[in-house]
């Protein structure tokens, strides 16, 4: 049974495969944003990993998201 790992608020930390597949970009384009911090999208360094808390993603989709 795998663990999942959490923040100090809770929240699941997703590793880039899974963050970039929420978002539906390659983890090449995450790297790219990071770097260049062309989007706010808040994540985690834990030593050389790189985490994504799920509620800044889902945050990060819903600031996208424009109305009808």
């Amino acid at each position: 049974m795998e663990r999942q790992q959490v923040n100090p608020e809770g929240d699941e930390l997703l590793d880039e495969k899974e963050a970039a597949a929420i978002l539906d970009v390659s983890i090449g384009t995450l790297q790219v944003w990071r770097s260049t911090k062309r989007y706010k999208l808040a994540y985690v360094k834990i030593g050389r990993n790189v985490r994504y808390p799920r509620s800044a993603v889902l945050a990060f989709i819903a600031s996208r998201t424009i109305a009808a």
